[in-house]
């Protein structure tokens, strides 16, 4: 299987509902990470260098970050004269709570194009995956699905997680919908939302979901093991799916280690994003700055110590944040004690103000307040 000869199909509001403080405003593609990325970046950078140069990104709603974000395709290699980049927004103005009636009101632009295969991905998936491996792997064993999974503890965000039970060569033997999960520590073979099809077989069994109105992927895709050949990839590298304010402040904090960045910001498969030109961060002479993430931009003053700090922050002369993921253009003011909080964009902290959430509760400051 070629990769040119995939499309891929992103759903840029995935689990929006479970991350309302921070897709308020924008959807779960367009969540800002890692001090300069956005979530929708992983996996456009993955399908880029995969070699997919054609993608498609449904939108729902609040995706005018997103548009801005993305532009063109450019940043990610896909707006030459053989790619393509195309946001896919809601069809009339109406939209869908469920995958098999949005994809069916796609059809149009989904058979529309040349490619014969459709990767369907998730937005809110952090990692950092060759998918040729997946094509190579759906070739050799004549596939009709394949599924990516992850083996590890299941996120505790998601409502109906959907697990795998394989035999040696990797094909389905049963697919569950919201097993009993028991305990944290317990592993299991989580199918994060990540699908290789056809793409005539994709729009049969959507046709055919749609006749006896079953509007369950999940339950589609279970029904298909008997009458196809169903297989699932493991994703072996890091892979964090955020389905919570909670894991969305432990994937920032997962940062700070060293192993994590090496995996994920693979010199060969690189993450790419929109550019922001900024002057490089200045620190004053009395700052302390321990284990953090910096981006450009930034005027630090302060104390920091394990947070994340985004583009154009200033942090005040006796400012203390410890634990804090600080997102663009945020003023802090002197004297104030951060701990465990997470701030949105274009806030304003005033001088000596105290907030201390807990690694298990972090606070969350919406965008634009003032405190």
């Amino acid at each position: 299987m070629r990769s040119n000869n995939v499309l891929g199909f992103i759903f840029a509001a995935s689990l929006d509902d479970k991350i309302p403080e921070l897709a308020s405003s924008r959807t779960t593609a367009s969540v800002p990470i890692g001090g300069k990325y956005r979530l929708i970046d992983f996996e456009l950078s993955n399908m880029s260098n995969s070699g997919i140069n054609n993608v498609g990104i449904v939108a729902k709603n609040n995706f005018q970050s997103l548009m801005d974000h993305v532009g063109s395709g450019s940043a990610y290699d896909l707006s030459k004269r053989r790619s393509n980049l195309s946001i896919l927004p809601p069809y009339g103005g109406k939209t869908f709570s469920n995958h098999v009636e949005t994809i069916y009101n796609m059809h149009g632009y989904i058979e529309h194009c040349r490619e014969e295969y459709v990767l369907i991905s998730q937005s809110n998936v952090v990692t950092n995956i060759d998918y040729n491996e997946v094509f190579d792997f759906h070739s050799k064993n004549n596939a009709d699905i394949t599924l990516i999974y992850k083996n590890g503890a299941i996120p505790n965000g998601y409502d109906r997680p959907m697990t795998v039970d394989t035999d040696e060569s990797g094909r389905v033997k049963q697919f569950f919908v919201k097993p009993e999960i028991g305990e944290e520590t317990v592993r299991h073979n989580h199918a994060y939302g990540s699908v290789l099809i056809k793409k005539d077989l994709l729009m049969q069994e959507i046709r055919k979901a749609l006749s006896v109105n079953q509007l369950d992927i999940k339950r589609l895709i279970q029904d298909s093991i008997d009458n196809c050949r169903v297989f699932a990839f493991e994703n072996k590298g890091y892979c964090a799916a955020i389905s919570s304010i909670n894991d969305y402040f432990l994937f920032n904090m997962d940062l700070m280690k060293k192993s994590v960045r090496d995996e994920l910001f693979n010199p060969l498969r690189p993450i790419y994003t929109k550019v922001r030109d900024d002057a490089p961060s200045r620190y004053g002479l009395m700052c302390n700055i321990k284990n953090s993430i910096i981006a450009q931009g930034c005027v630090i003053n302060g104390e920091v110590e394990n947070c994340i700090i985004s583009k154009g922050v200033y942090v005040g002369e006796g400012a203390k944040l410890s634990n804090c993921i600080i997102m663009q253009d945020t003023k802090i003011g002197c004297n104030t004690n951060l701990n465990y909080v997470i701030i949105d964009k274009d806030v304003t902290i005033k001088d000596g103000r105290s907030l201390m959430g807990f690694d298990s509760y972090p606070i969350y400051i919406a965008k634009k307040s003032v405190v």
